[in-house]
């Protein structure tokens, strides 16, 4: 999770979330949040791809990880980047386990020599955050239940169990997956978001993480009515920037989901009341699972699925130099194949 102050941006609070990232001086918008000419500032919504070449994928050959699929997470922990993502092949298991990678500079991966980091269940569409000097992992599990898991350093992942999801009178959920979790921790409350069948966002909270309330029996996003995410959508993330909460979720306008997975972008002031960017899809290829992840300069969206590719802001210096990383001495080959 980043949260941002509202004096510069990009900058993290520190006391209440995850560090990813250090402040950053560049980019700093005084315009107050509220302004409806800013109520989506174009560094949120206007990307270009980093290079033609995903940064990292399944390796294609007879290892556990021959693909990768939907939501992986990406942290900065000051100059370390990492990255945690869901592999699989299908010839050697039905299950999906936790793959872990590394990279100086969020662009060149290496994945763990210890892969998989855990496979003790299935684990999948991952959301990881660090509280109180705990690694807390929020996944899908078999039938697309949300577990937990959690770890003192981001390798050794212990499973919690499956998420108690109740009904805003204390009913447990009705049968059936509730999946893709996010979650958002503010004043000790923390904050579940989750789908059902990727038929709409609802929100849930607790205090302790045993038991989960829904703050309403309705999606606080739903579908449509627009066509491109009239038949799906999931919450990848929530982010604070400039005063506001910004939710980063991917969409299907295909009845039956062959069409591509785009992502988009949502913004609120409570958490429970949203906005859909009228410019939406973000990015409209087949490129979801969006990631906002704070470089110490500027805001970088990495899609997950179907493979990681990085999306920059318009302008951006580092979109305009995707050799750069080839010229400090990195290797050209990619990532997903090393």
């Amino acid at each position: 999770m980043i949260r941002y102050d509202s004096s510069s941006l990009p900058r993290v609070v520190l006391p209440l979330v995850l560090v990813v990232a250090a402040t950053a001086g560049t980019g700093a918008r005084s315009e107050p949040a509220d302004r409806p000419g800013n109520r989506f500032p174009p560094e949120l919504v206007d990307w270009v791809p980093y290079g033609e070449d995903p940064l990292f994928a399944g390796t294609g050959g007879d290892t556990w990880d021959r693909e990768i699929r939907e939501r992986g997470f990406v942290l900065r922990e000051g100059d370390a980047w990492r990255l945690w993502y869901t592999g699989y092949n299908t010839e050697r298991a039905k299950a999906m386990f936790l793959g872990y990678a590394t990279s100086p500079d969020g662009l060149v991966w290496t994945r763990h020599p210890g892969n998989p980091v855990f496979d003790g269940t299935w684990t999948e569409d991952v959301h990881v955050l660090k509280h109180e000097g705990v690694y807390f992992m929020f996944a899908e599990g078999w039938h697309d239940v949300a577990h937990l898991l959690t770890s003192p350093d981001g390798l050794r992942w212990e499973e919690q169990g499956s998420l108690d999801i109740r009904t805003r009178s204390g009913e447990p959920l009705s049968p059936g997956p509730y999946g893709t979790p996010t979650v958002w921790l503010e004043d000790g409350t923390w904050n579940l978001f989750y789908e059902r069948g990727d038929k709409g966002i609802w929100l849930a909270t607790s205090t302790d993480r045993r038991v989960w309330t829904n703050v309403e029996d309705t999606p606080v996003i739903g579908l449509g009515p627009d066509a491109y995410d009239r038949h799906a959508v999931a919450l990848n993330q929530v982010v604070r920037y400039q005063g506001r909460y910004y939710g980063v979720y991917h969409a299907n306008a295909d009845p039956e989901w062959k069409g591509p997975w785009t992502t988009c972008l949502a913004a609120s002031d409570d958490l429970v009341h949203w906005e859909k960017y009228p410019g939406n899809p973000v990015i409209r290829g087949d490129a979801s699972s969006g990631i906002l992840v704070d470089d110490g300069k500027q805001l970088r969206l990495y899609t997950m699925h179907p493979a990681v590719r990085l999306w920059l802001p318009r302008g951006s210096s580092l979109a305009e130099d995707p050799g750069g990383a080839e010229e400090r001495g990195h290797s050209a080959a990619p990532p997903g194949r090393r």
